[in-house]
């Protein structure tokens, strides 16, 4: 039955993830934690292998999920190569910082984040995004509702601005989607399908790197690995499915709310112990 939940938290991961482009690691991590002590197989679970076992889990909906958007055309790759040039480093300083992170402290911080984030969707319409210079990257697009969107961002801003998502990536286990999202449809005016499909392709770069670098640090679980995978798999197809269904401000309003709900709930844990 443990296991059987396993594969069922892998399912919600990928579906999660895949539908509004965070990758999935804002559902492994917080459940592989809080399930800690609670399932006798996930009895001393650390932030550390919880972070390193969610990246693992994210390269595989990364890719399910990158192959079902490229068919939809909504991802943007150059944009997604752009910003994975800052993410890549970025991921493995992040692996190195979360080796000094407890428990409890990596639950407040986690849940702090989440609720920035959160709060920068809820005022998003008061945000600009920020004007081009002559050389800035700039694309007009149709998203899946027939409506017209031009966006576009500095390419070396957007690096270095990528580059401290990496961190966060590696840092929390969770693929950076949780902040790149935000970053392309406030700062950089992206339509929300073609953020949250770009993001999982960016976060497919970030996961990769990042669970290599967690590998070989030993953070890896590779039974709770093996019961996430194919659920995170189905996941990401179902995810990138319902996606296409759903229009944008519906999209920003779901995610905006998920955010409050786990950023709460994981304040309120790291806060009691």
């Amino acid at each position: 039955m443990s296991w059987f939940l396993l594969v069922v938290i892998g399912l919600a991961a990928g579906t999660v993830g895949s539908l509004m482009g965070l990758g999935g690691g804002i559902i492994v991590v917080p459940a592989l934690l809080s399930l800690n002590g609670v399932l006798s197989i996930l009895n001393d679970v650390t932030p550390q292998v919880a972070a390193g076992t969610s990246l693992l889990i994210m390269i595989f909906t990364g890719i399910s999920s990158t192959v079902a958007y490229a068919k939809q055309k909504t991802i943007d790759f150059k944009s997604g190569a752009i910003f994975s040039i800052g993410i890549i480093p970025g991921a493995i300083c992040g692996v190195i910082i979360n080796r000094t992170v407890n428990t409890d402290d990596f639950l407040l911080y986690f849940g702090i984040f989440m609720l920035v984030v959160a709060f920068t969707f809820f005022v998003r319409k008061y945000l600009k995004p920020m004007k081009l210079r002559p050389k800035g990257f700039k694309r007009t697009v149709m998203d899946p509702s027939g409506n017209e969107f031009t966006y576009g961002y500095q390419p070396v801003f957007a690096i270095v601005l990528s580059f401290f998502v990496g961190i966060i990536s590696s840092l929390f286990g969770v693929g950076g989607g949780a902040l790149m999202v935000p970053i392309m449809i406030i700062l950089f005016g992206f339509p929300a399908h073609f953020a949250v499909a770009t993001s999982m392709f960016v976060i497919l770069v970030s996961a990769f790197i990042g669970s290599i670098s967690h590998m070989a640090a030993g953070h890896v679980n590779w039974l709770y690995a093996l019961a996430l995978v194919p659920g995170a798999w189905f996941g990401g197809q179902l995810g990138a499915a319902i996606n296409r269904r759903i229009s944008s401000d519906r999209l920003i309003f779901i995610l905006r709310i998920f955010m409050v709900i786990i950023a709460i709930r994981l304040i309120i844990q790291g806060l009691n112990g």
